[in-house]
């Protein structure tokens, strides 16, 4: 199944299309409630003193995109971080795809090249072109040749619609596009789940709208995403949960429509208050 980027879309990706995944036939009716993609499962972490993850229980199913939105330092962007072992957590275990997240090693490597993650500050090797940025891990994780790694590189940096840019530096780069490529590297390792950690926050305004059409479009075809987001119309329209947090913990978790029209607990009442002008 191929989806064309419409409207919503980036305005240098129009007509492009996105490879379905292998999720995708749910992408309509929903998520497979026996698939169970991520598992939280009393999840605590601590910086020191300070407690960011409290007994965090939470599912992600296969074909699920599941926004994590609330106020700056809640432990959004950490419970995004512990899924591909980028935090360890202290107490608790996660699952991904039912087998608990390895702490080290060639299992850990493995891990990540079935997780792809777009952080806030794009992360890319400065030293290298868009396109090479793209084809590195598929050369030396991979194993593709260069040339099949030239290949796949280029199809998703005109997915993302920065082909064009294929022998630019980072620094010559826009946010949006930098943002763009950093999408188009996590894909293409062709990863069973996407991982985004407040990935339009550092884009000004008038380029956050193409960043969010990529990821739209993803959601729609499938692809299982843990967005940690402040983008609340993105969240409302694209997401199917709504989970909220404070003070590291999951507070409300509840569809988009029952959370943003009718929140249960005060702390998101206010919360929704504050950045809807309600």
């Amino acid at each position: 199944m191929n989806i064309t980027v419409g409207a919503s879309g980036p305005p240098n990706a129009a007509g492009a299309e996105f490879e379905s995944y292998p999720n995708a036939a749910l992408a309509v009716g929903g998520a497979d409630p026996d698939d169970k993609r991520i598992v939280f499962d009393g999840v605590n972490k601590h910086f020191g003193d300070l407690h960011v993850l409290k007994d965090i229980n939470l599912t992600v199913r296969g074909g699920e995109v599941v926004a994590v939105i609330g106020p700056s330092g809640s432990g959004k962007s950490t419970l995004c971080r512990t899924v591909n072992g980028l935090e360890r957590i202290d107490s608790g275990t996660i699952r991904i795809d039912g087998n608990l997240i390895p702490l080290e090693g060639a299992d850990l490597a493995k891990l990540r090249m079935k997780v792809g993650m777009v952080f806030q500050q794009f992360n890319l090797f400065p030293n290298k072109t868009a396109l090479e940025n793209v084809t590195f891990a598929l050369v030396k994780v991979r194993g593709l040749t260069k040339q099949e790694a030239r290949d796949r590189a280029m199809r998703l940096l005109e997915r993302v619609g920065v082909e064009r840019n294929c022998n630019q530096l980072p620094a010559s780069l826009s946010g949006g596009q930098q943002q763009r490529v950093a999408i188009a590297r996590a894909l293409a390792m062709e990863p069973s789940l996407m991982l985004f950690d407040e990935a339009t926050s550092a884009l000004d305004p008038e380029i956050v709208r193409g960043v969010l059409g990529i990821m739209r479009d993803l959601a729609e075809n499938g692809m299982t995403m843990l967005v940690v987001t402040h983008e609340m119309g993105f969240a409302r329209a694209t997401a199917d949960r709504i989970v909220f947090m404070d003070n590291g913990q999951i507070l409300e978790d509840a569809p988009p429509e029952q959370f943003f029209e009718a929140p249960r607990c005060a702390r998101a009442q206010k919360f929704l208050a504050d950045v809807l002008g309600r």
